[in-house]
């Protein structure tokens, strides 16, 4: 079977490449301003957002309950109890960070696009997907601060949950809301120039991964990280991954789930966004150097679900195909 190398993951690479090599363009004395543009650029994306999300097929969405509170309580309750139980093996400051970007994944909602485009290769329940997907990213805004307010406060005396709502309403939900308002106006523009919105969205993400690991190679973060700890790192991210993917295949086989929405519950419930989490990243670690080491989990996180996605989802095409014709 050939396996697909994602265009995105490879502008990653590039892009934190960049940022190693030119780290002065997203630094703290950049003329540019990256930041200005970032938050410009976040609002948009959830702009588009709220115009893409159907009012109607959530309402219609709600009837598989059993379905969304499997995938929700995976991805806000299951993922960061499994990293919570990490926490005694904190030794030194270095270990807290890394350990503190796990949680920061596991807090994390559901990505949308891919977990859909994965589902209906996989000939799952693309309905319930859009609706978990879409409903996953709303639960976060709330859920993530929530989360990262329990161990930050511990660590940052200048952290204020508040404030950070208050951010999160003005950058976040409040263009949701505007797009979802606006969505009988300019839904179909959406339609039309979908491809060109999501490369918009995914230079916007660019930028902030790029001045979030710029500001870290200027700061010299990544000395405290060796090849040994990059290769335990993703170890155990490929260890969570496989971890959750299992229980909730027991949990959707021990509640009777069909296979379609047994899939459809492995694979958004396994998935995290790469687009929320450098959103929040830039509100919940605003003064922080270090926001490179918190992204790293996360974006091994986004390569490793595809990868192995991808593999699951062309094997249960195979399977379920030949049975339906």
């Amino acid at each position: 079977m050939k396996i697909k190398l994602d265009g995105f993951v490879l502008a990653i690479i590039a892009i934190v490449i960049t940022a190693y090599f030119f780290p002065n363009w997203g630094s703290k004395n950049s003329p540019i301003p990256l930041n200005l543009i970032g938050s410009i650029g976040v609002s948009l994306i959830f702009f588009f957002y709220g115009l893409k999300i159907s009012p109607e097929k959530i309402r219609i969405g709600l009837k598989n309950w059993r379905l969304h509170l499997l995938v929700q309580t995976s991805s806000f309750i299951l993922f960061p109890i499994l990293v919570m139980g990490f926490y005694p093996l904190i030794s030194n400051e270095n270990d807290h960070t890394i350990w503190l970007a796990f949680m920061f994944l596991a807090a994390l909602p559901s990505t949308v696009s891919s977990s859909v485009v994965m589902v209906s290769i996989a000939k799952g329940n693309i309905p319930a997907a859009i609706f978990n997907a879409s409903i996953s990213g709303l639960i976060g805004i709330i859920i993530t601060p929530l989360w990262m307010g329990l161990f930050l406060q511990e660590t940052t005396t200048n952290f204020n949950l508040g404030s950070i709502y208050l951010k999160l309403l003005t950058e976040i939900l409040l263009p949701v809301i505007i797009g979802m308002s606006l969505q009988r106006y300019l839904g179909e523009f959406v339609r039309k120039h979908l491809r060109y919105l999501t490369l918009f969205d995914k230079a916007i993400i660019l930028l902030i991964i790029y001045k979030s690991f710029a500001e870290s190679f200027t700061e010299h973060v990544f000395n405290s990280v060796n090849f040994s700890d990059l290769l335990l790192i993703l170890t155990a991210v490929i260890g969570l991954f496989l971890v959750v993917f299992l229980i909730i295949k027991r949990i959707a086989k021990y509640l009777g789930f069909t296979l379609e929405d047994r899939i459809t519950a492995q694979f958004c419930g396994t998935k995290k966004s790469l687009v929320h989490g450098t959103v929040f990243s830039k509100i919940l670690f605003q003064n922080t150097a270090s926001v490179g080491i918190i992204l790293l989990p996360l974006m091994l996180f986004h390569f490793i679900q595809i990868f192995i996605i991808s593999i699951i989802a062309a094997r249960f095409e195979r399977q379920i195909s030949p049975s339906k014709s």
